[in-house]
């Protein structure tokens, strides 16, 4: 995690301007004299508002923090009234549960909608709030949007690129066949699960398990990676708690101590999300040590319940992605490779007709969206890669689809590069070399192409290619890396590799 790369520093930058964002929202609904528990809804609001509203661009993630309230003031309000209505209180969880899930079929601003949600109502059962509390609940939430909204527009504004959807635009369908709506009813029925055995290992906790099972589903697409992330969070709980004992329990709530290590747990959240899901379960986990804390409940047996109610709601989603309505793994890896062998072939295109003199073309911002779609790819792939991973050949082909498509990205970059350069000529070779590219892409990804068939080797231009401009060189090795990706792509994903 500490070795990830950060070009630009843009994960430093983003951890440091959230502990500002967060900060700021604490300390204003402090000055105002609202209450600890409405202080703590304003901080985990603005958390919130910077976390998950990741639209395209700075003015469509202003219009998504905007509507931060239409989503989740009628959902507190729903909370608070319904405080010691057990059965209707469940069954209007489990409602926005699917709600939430179910929206991210409108994108983004679904997404973040819908987490906003959701999180308004785990919220009030985290600090038990009541409809007395609600009209300063509303102040807090509405300062720390502004608070939020101010850090991330105003005074700190960073570029950021914004990551494909956790779904690929390849899995069309509607009903039940669209991903989306599959992935709600699989997170509904996990979280009515986990909140029946919740609640017979805690009748005050058993939120947690229901928390559990729903941020086990977010950005996930398949079977795969929804196991795998159930996994990692587990794995991050158990070692956040362990920490959360010689830290948290220590302190009692010490309120300089643990405004500084609630401080540093927000920039771990933010700085290790992108990289370590591991890494970012623990320091939510060490961070809600210290909220309770705070609050004056904790101790070492909470944190131990806590990560029993985590193992429930893990299950709970494990058991609920095999068993209702399942996504497979190979349907949404296929989709996604499918996204970056096309974004190569744009890429190539583009950088072609920037040698030959078109002013137009600029093949900078495809290279940009490229490198997004392999991290997407990494995660996506992540199931078959996993040192737990059953499935020695399906491991052994998904390592090589990942090794020949970073090599792919490789070229691309290199060729990226010359054609930004003003004195770089145009060779006749390089059109008849990128039309090679768009007919092995084609080849690829033509319907039908996953079912097994006779691979052919790289074109004898490609392999003893005489010398030639920097670009032709790029062009030729993506014509010999395209060729070499149709044995694992083209044969039975149960079949061993040449040569393994």
């Amino acid at each position: 995690m500490f070795v990830a790369p950060d070009p630009g520093l843009v994960r430093l930058r983003i951890a440091l301007r959230a502990v500002i964002g967060v900060g700021l929202a604490v300390a204003v609904a402090e000055l105002c004299g609202l209450s600890l528990a409405a202080s703590i809804t304003g901080g985990l609001a603005a958390l919130l508002a910077l976390f998950t509203v990741m639209d395209a661009s700075v003015r469509a993630q202003t219009v998504t923090t905007a509507l931060l309230p239409a989503a989740g003031f009628p959902v507190l309000a729903l909370a608070t009234t319904l405080h010691g209505l057990d059965l209707v209180r469940d069954a209007a969880f489990i409602a926005v549960v699917f709600c939430g899930v179910y929206a991210r079929r409108w994108g983004p601003r679904g997404h973040a909608l819908g987490i906003f949600a959701f999180m308004n109502f785990f919220i009030t059962q985290f600090l038990h709030a009541v409809p007395a509390q609600l009209p300063e609940l509303y102040g807090a939430v509405a300062l720390a949007l502004v608070a939020a909204a101010v850090v991330r527009f105003v005074l700190w504004p960073i570029e950021r690129r914004t990551p494909p959807p956790a779904v690929p635009a390849g899995l069309p369908g509607t009903g039940l066949a669209r991903p989306t709506t599959r992935q709600a009813f699989q997170a509904a029925a996990a979280c009515t699960v986990a909140l029946a055995v919740g609640q017979l290992v805690s009748d005050e906790r058993w939120y947690w398990a229901v928390g559990t099972a729903w941020w086990i589903f977010v950005n996930t697409a398949s079977r795969g990676e929804t196991l795998v992330r159930g996994f990692r969070r587990v794995l991050g709980t158990v070692i956040g708690i362990v920490v959360g004992l010689l830290v948290a329990v220590p302190l009692q709530g010490a309120p300089l101590p643990t405004a500084v290590l609630v401080a540093l747990c927000v920039f771990g959240i933010f700085y290790t999300a992108p990289v370590s899901y591991s890494w970012m379960m623990l320091a939510v986990t060490v961070m809600a040590g210290l909220l309770y804390g705070l609050l004056g409940v904790l101790d070492a047996g909470l944190l131990v319940l806590r990560l029993a109610e985590t193992a429930v709601g893990a299950v709970c989603a494990s058991l609920a992605v095999v068993i209702v309505l399942p996504v497979t793994t190979h349907a949404t890896n296929d989709a996604w490779i499918q996204r970056v062998l096309w974004c190569v072939h744009v890429c190539t295109a583009e950088a072609a007709a920037r040698l030959a003199g078109s002013p137009t073309a600029d093949p900078t911002p495809h290279a940009k969206e490229l490198e997004l779609l392999l991290g997407r790819v990494r995660l996506s792939l992540a199931p078959l890669v996993h040192p737990l991973s059953p499935y020695r050949a399906r491991k052994a082909r998904a390592r090589r689809v990942l090794a020949l498509l970073d090599a792919c990205a490789h070229e691309v970059r290199g060729l990226v590069s010359v054609a930004s350069d003003p004195d770089a000529s145009h060779d006749a070779r390089l059109a008849a070399a990128c039309w090679r590219v768009e007919s092995a892409v084609e080849a690829l990804t033509a319907p039908g192409a996953d079912r097994p068939r006779k691979v052919t080797t790289a074109p004898a231009t490609a392999s003893a290619a005489p010398a030639g401009p920097p670009a032709l060189a790029h062009v030729h090795g993506l014509e010999r890396l395209l060729a070499e990706l149709g044995e694992p792509l083209h044969t039975s994903p149960r079949s061993p590799l040449v040569g393994s």
